[in-house]
Parts: structure tokens; C-alpha cells; sequence
């Protein structure tokens, strides 16, 4: 059947010109109506759907005619799958193919996956075969990869490449390297880096007015971005009238350029307005999503926005539902928890806000936005020991979790950190030593290790002095010097130090790596570190200067006054020559000078009269039963009725 339709799709496709995609798409469809599977055909109207930038209806088809299409035509599929923002199916499909189309569409779909180190891979790999025309482009390409790998974190700020020449070559070029610049923090960089790629772009002889227009808003915003974080507003406003925010046709540099806007704008005192402005913004496409860099810190402004416009019920609401469908370990999970719970409070902080978000932490006992809320919230209330037992405790019921999602919330970085400076605050050495200990056999295994954990619970370990926990400490250096930071100095101590206090540290080719002893203690002043003493600890320290604070000090410039004395207090009449009365402090009822008034004699008497205090009657039978009176008839019983009036 299949072979029967080519010679009639041939035939159509003639009668069509190469663009006239509509009629091509028409004949496929009359060919697809005699055979269904004809694969031919079915690439031929994925090609015109393509072209025609239907690329829904594209995605669509490829996925109703299944594998034999995707096998018959990776690249095209791939491409449908990555217009309608499917990067995942995208980037699987292109790897099938080995085809030079297909490496670049796997790189981009990498890149927007923020897998950066398999989008660098693969334009590695193209660049080993050049071809002419291609070599700007890769340039581009590579330069966004690499600021992706910079804001993610996975470069360490020192490596990163700086910018050279190449990249002031063309506009694409230096806007990539000046948000590499603001990922490592050197704003003042970028700002350099951003001025060269808008004049670069004002005057390029490749560009028409429209294209120009078009490019230089984006600029525009990421420059507005980094004079606000420089603090220098006037400027910053300067800019934000240049972007056009409606006229930027890419929807999330849109909306991430209209959040910054508002920040300048004159509506930022009435929250009410902020909020509409806010959410007046378009929303994103799946094609064009945030990265998650990007993403996090807008779900935060989204929050913050909801929550100064009192949107306490909405935000209490959507803390539950966000918790369930990403998960207690997901980060918008977990902001949406902290602005539920200062939702819960009503934006105070005091024990009584405390005490109303406390009950909520029972219903989601998983869940740790909150309870790095609650912590927040008593330190922030000087309370600091029950901040470190909600901790211990939340750590305590998930060591007997048997879910793999318990144990890696259990043994998150960021939830052991906490738990670590809570207990140092307390001076309480043997659980640090613990929770890095547990910590380090749970990640020591793993492929993802996070390695500032990994050295805190080595350097912790080699203190014990135990065989033991030196044993334990020398594989965890001996892992981050393999396979994380084998150049990294204070891994290559600590691995010395746990090699030397096992007695292995005879003949150590690491040893050179490290900087000589002299040369640590060449700057060091030996008279002023023994005219200075023993330095006091920072517990000493922080209790002498909380001693300090409590007094208060006089205004600087304003002279202390005298101390008043207080003059005596004597009475008028005092002869200093008399005896005192000896009993001046007893009531004057108890003193033996006291007459009573006249008239109150016998009312004393009486009260005299009484037993307490008084002599007791040996006569009486203190065992005899009272008996009962005798009553009278039966008409006792009788109640006594209301006369009618």
C-alpha cells in the first residue's frame, strides 16, 4: 500500500511549487487518505506543518504515527518537539541521529534543559568538523553556554574564563560574557561589557532598524538590572525609559523586564496597585520558560507581592497544594511555605506569632520551608534552644524514613547546615560531630556529593582523635581529591592531615602543592601576638559585649552627672541623746503601751472570750455524736405557699 501512494504524492508535489507549503500540505493529506502508514507521506506533511509554523499540529501528528516516523525522520521530529517546548523528547529523539542539524538541535535543547555540561560537550564536537559560515554562530552558542554553567554554579568563580577580545567582536558575543560577568558577581563588568554590545548593535552594517530595535531592548533590561544592584537609581531610571516593555517580543525577558521596571516606577508605594501591575504581565509559554535561576527568584517576587497586598487565604492555600504536586525538597515549595507561614502570623514576629504557625507545622510535619520559618522566627526571638530542639527533632523522626525522598531530605545540605549552626551556638560539639557523621556516610556513596558538606565533615572528624573517625575522614578526602577537587588545597590538607594521624604520611607527592610553612607565618608579628595574650573565645567574647549592651551608656559628648546622695530621713523630734523605743517596729496593737479606745473594751473581751488561744474546756467529749432534734408533726413538711394577692 505504501508503495502504491508514492508515484500520487509525486505527482501532487509537482503540481506544487517548493513554496507553496499549503498545496504540499494538501497533497500528503489526499496520500495519507489511501494509506495511512505511508511514511513517506507522513514526512512530507511534517515538513509543511513545520514550515508553516504550525508547530502544535506538527507535534501532534509525529506523535500519532509513532516510532516508525521518529526513526524515518529524527531531525524534523525532534524540531517539532522542541517548538512546542518538549526539550526533554527533543533532545532524546536528536541524539538518535548523528547528523550535524541533529548535534545542534541536542545542544539547544541541552542548553535549554540546563544541562550545560552536554550542550558544551556536543559544540565541542561540532567544532572538530568546521564548517564555513558556522564558526560565529558557535562562538554565540558557546559563550550563552557558558553563563549558564556560571549561574547555576557549577564553575567555580576563579576557574571561570574571563573575557577576552573574541568576545567584543560582535554584540551576541559581549552581552553573553556580560551575563557571565553579573553570574560571578562583577556587575561593574557587565555594565562595561553591556555598553560595548549596544554600541556594537547601534552601528552593525548586518541589521536593519527593525532588527536593531528588537535587539537592543533586551540589553537594555539586563542593564537595568545591574545598575539597580549597583543602587544607582537615577541612572537605572535613565534607562527604563529605553525599554519598551511591550514592544519585547521574547515573553520572559517581558516580564522579567516589567518586574524591574516596577520597582522604579511611582506605583511601588501603593501595594495594591504593585500587585496589579504584577500579574498583569502575559504569561509564559512553555516554549520560552524561565530558567530556574530566573524562575525562583520571580516566584519569590510573585509571593512577596501577594503578601503585602494581605493576600493572607490565598497564599495559606497555595502553600499546601504547591508542597504536594513539586515536593517537600523542591525550592518553590519551600519559599511558598516560608510566605504561608508569615501569611499564618500576619507579617509579626513574636512569641504569639509563633504560637499560631507552630499548629500548622504539625499538620505538614514534612515540611521544611516551615520549618526553617518557625527556626527563623525563634532565633529572631532570642530562643534559640527550642529553635535547635525543633530541628533535632524533625531530624530524629526522619532517621527512621525508608523512602529514598525521606533520606535525601533528611540529609539535605541546607537542613544539616542549620541543624550545625544551631548547635555550635550552643557549644554542643558532640552533635555536630554526629550530624557530619551521619551526613558523610550518606553522600560519601552518591555520584553528587556536595563537597563544602563533605570537607566540614572530614576537618570534624580528624579533631576527634578517634581511629575510627580518622579512618572515615581520610575517605572522605580521599573521594574529593579523586574525583571533585583534586587541586583544591583544603582537600589536599586534610587528606595529608588524616594520612599523617594514620602514620601513612611518609612520602606524599600532594604535599607540594601546598604553600610552605614559612611562607604562612612569614607576615606574622610575634611581639604583638605576646603582648596581646591569649585570645579570649568568641563565646567570651559575645557574653562580654551582651554584658556591655545591657547597661546603657550616656550620649557621646554629654558629661556624666554626679551620683545624688540621698539625705536621712529623721524625724522632727529625734534627740539623738534619748534611748529609741525598743519596740518602734512592732504594730502598735502588739506594744505594751497600746490602749485600746474607749467603747471597745467589751468587744475585746468577747473576742477574748473565744477558744483560739484561749484555755481549753477538759470537760468536754470531743468523741460523743451530735443527736438529731426531734421535729413536730407533719407539718414541717408542708411548704409554705404564696398568698394570692
Amino acid at each position: 500500500m505504501a508503495a502504491s501512494t508514492t508515484p500520487l504524492l509525486t505527482a501532487l508535489l509537482k503540481r506544487a511549487t517548493l513554496d507553496d507549503h499549503d498545496e504540499i500540505l494538501k497533497a500528503s493529506n489526499a496520500a495519507l487518505k489511501k494509506s495511512k502508514s505511508d511514511v513517506e507521506a507522513q514526512h512530507v506533511k511534517v515538513v509543511a506543518l513545520l514550515r508553516l509554523e504550525r508547530y502544535d499540529d506538527a507535534a501532534k501528528f509525529v506523535q500519532e504515527c509513532g516510532e516508525r516516523l521518529k526513526a524515518t525522520a529524527p531531525l524534523e521530529c525532534a524540531y517539532a518537539f522542541y517548538k512546542t517546548g518538549r526539550f526533554e523528547d527533543a533532545a532524546d529523539l536528536a541524539a538518535t541521529s548523528s547528523s550535524r542539524g541533529a548535534q545542534h538541535l541536542e545542544a539547544q535543547a541541552r542548553y535549554r534543559l540546563e544541562d550545560s555540561r552536554r550542550a558544551a560537550d556536543l559544540y565541542q564536537a561540532i567544532r572538530r568538523k568546521p564548517v564555513a559560515d558556522e564558526q560565529a554562530d558557535l562562538n554565540v552558542n558557546q559563550g550563552a553556554v557558558d553563563a549558564l554553567s556560571q549561574w547555576l554554579g557549577l564553575v567555580d568563580v576563579d576557574a571561570a574564563q574571563r573575557p577576552g577580545r573574541q568576545d567584543l567582536e560582535a554584540f551576541e558575543t559581549a552581552y553573553n560574557a556580560a551575563c557571565g560577568s553579573i553570574a560571578r558577581g562583577e556587575l561593574k563588568q557587565a555594565e562595561m561589557l553591556l555598553k560595548r554590545a549596544k554600541a556594537q548593535c547601534k552601528y552593525s552594517d548586518s541589521l536593519t532598524e527593525q532588527e536593531k530595535a528588537e535587539e537592543l531592548l533586551p540589553i537594555a533590561a539586563q542593564e537595568l538590572y545591574v545598575l539597580q544592584c549597583l543602587g544607582r537609581s537615577a541612572d537605572a531610571a535613565s534607562i527604563a525609559d529605553e525599554v519598551a516593555v511591550d514592544a519585547i517580543a521574547d515573553l520572559s525577558t517581558r516580564t522579567i523586564a516589567q518586574t524591574n521596571k516596577l520597582i522604579l516606577s511611582s506605583l511601588s508605594a501603593n501595594h495594591f496597585l504593585i500587585h496589579k501591575a504584577f500579574h498583569s504581565a502575559p504569561s509564559i509559554p512553555p516554549t520560552d520558560k524561565l530558567f530556574s535561576y530566573q524562575a525562583l527568584p520571580f516566584f519569590h517576587n510573585r509571593k512577596a507581592v501577594d503578601l503585602q497586598a494581605f493576600k493572607y487565604d490565598g497564599l495559606i492555600r497555595s502553600a499546601a497544594e504547591e508542597n504536594f504536586k513539586l515536593g517537600p525538597a523542591s525550592p518553590e515549595a519551600n519559599l511558598a511555605s516560608v510566605f504561608a507561614a508569615a501569611a499564618i502570623a500576619r507579617n509579626e514576629l513574636s512569641k504569639a506569632a509563633i504560637k499560631l504557625v507552630l499548629p500548622e507545622l504539625d499538620k505538614r510535619p514534612n515540611d521544611v520551608g516551615l520549618l526553617m520559618t518557625v527556626v527563623q522566627m525563634y532565633v529572631l526571638t532570642g530562643n534559640t534552644a527550642s529553635a535547635a530542639d525543633l530541628v533535632g527533632r524533625f531530624l530524629k523522626r526522619l532517621d527512621s524514613a525508608s523512602s529514598d525522598q525521606e533520606k535525601e531530605l533528611r540529609f539535605n545540605p541546607g537542613l544539616i547546615s542549620l541543624a550545625i549552626a544551631l548547635y555550635q551556638s550552643q557549644g554542643r560539639k558532640t552533635q555536630v560531630k554526629q550530624e557530619l557523621a551521619k551526613a558523610a556516610s550518606y553522600w560519601r556513596h552518591k555520584s553528587k556529593a556536595p563537597s563544602s558538606l563533605l570537607r566540614a565533615a572530614g576537618s570534624t572528624l580528624l579533631q576527634s582523635g578517634h581511629d575510627e573517625d580518622t579512618r572515615a575522614a581520610a575517605d572522605i578526602f580521599a573521594k574529593l581529591q579523586e574525583q571533585q577537587q583534586p587541586t583544591d588545597k583544603a582537600t589536599i590538607a586534610g587528606f595529608i592531615a588524616s594520612q599523617a594521624a594514620q602514620g601513612k604520611a611518609g612520602s606524599l607527592p600532594a604535599v607540594d602543592k601546598l604553600t610552605s610553612v614559612d611562607e604562612l607565618v612569614g607576615d606574622v608579628d610575634v611581639d604583638a601576638l605576646e603582648r596581646d595574650g591569649i585570645p579570649r573565645s568568641s563565646n567570651a567574647i559575645a557574653i562580654a559585649h551582651l554584658a556591655g549592651s545591657r547597661k546603657r551608656k550616656a550620649a557621646d559628648g554629654v558629661a556624666a552627672k554626679p551620683k545624688r546622695v540621698r539625705k536621712s530621713r529623721l524625724p522632727k523630734d529625734y534627740d539623738p541623746s534619748k534611748t529609741p523605743d525598743p519596740e518602734r517596729w512592732l504594730p502598735m496593737k502588739d506594744r505594751t503601751s497600746y490602749k485600746p479606745p474607749k467603747g471597745k473594751k467589751k468587744k475585746k473581751g468577747k473576742r477574748d472570750g473565744g477558744t483560739q488561744g484561749g484555755a481549753v474546756n477538759e470537760d468536754l467529749d470531743i468523741n460523743a455524736k451530735p443527736v438529731a432534734a426531734e421535729g413536730g408533726g407533719g407539718g414541717g413538711k408542708k411548704k409554705k405557699r404564696k398568698g394570692k394577692k
